[in-house]
């Protein structure tokens, strides 16, 4: 009869639960906002409890171009297209030329004219018998203002 207990069901010990206390300067404290600017969370994909600044009608969210954009995309091709005012990065799969056009002003500074998206498809590779894929990835060309710049590798 001893096996057949195994198979019942146990009920779970009640865990213990430490209260932290925290100092009172800590609970009081908040982050500071100066005039004209508020703080309120963002409700992108992308953000996880990032803060976000209102400026006057503009939006800034700190940290959240770091996870859209991935890399600048450096090729000959990029190197020409940068003579006339377009830069190439890779960009996440899940990210809209809204949210690209918003991580790059906010990253580099620089007010963007377009947006346009170009999703590479993974394709099957060969390496003797062994196969497999190379992978797939989407990259975005964005054109700047006249005069404006982005410096794409630091010299």
């Amino acid at each position: 009869m001893a096996f057949r207990s195994i198979f019942k069901k146990r009920k779970p010990k009640e865990k213990t639960k430490k209260e932290v206390t925290l100092p009172e300067e800590i609970k009081e404290e908040k982050p500071s906002t100066s005039e004209g600017e508020e703080s309120k969370l963002s409700s992108s994909p992308f953000a996880t409890a990032r803060e976000v600044k209102v400026q006057k009608g503009k939006e800034k969210i700190i940290g959240q171009g770091y996870n859209i954009l991935k890399s600048p995309h450096v090729t000959e091709k990029a190197a020409d297209l940068a003579k006339k005012n377009q830069y190439i990065f890779k960009v996440t799969e899940k990210a809209n030329k809204i949210e690209i056009k918003k991580a790059i002003e906010n990253i580099y500074g620089v007010d963007i004219l377009s947006v346009r998206i170009i999703k590479i498809p993974k394709k099957p590779r060969k390496l003797g018998k062994q196969r497999g894929w190379k992978k797939g990835y989407k990259k975005a060309i964005v054109k700047l203002k006249e005069g404006q710049k982005i410096e794409v590798l630091p010299r």
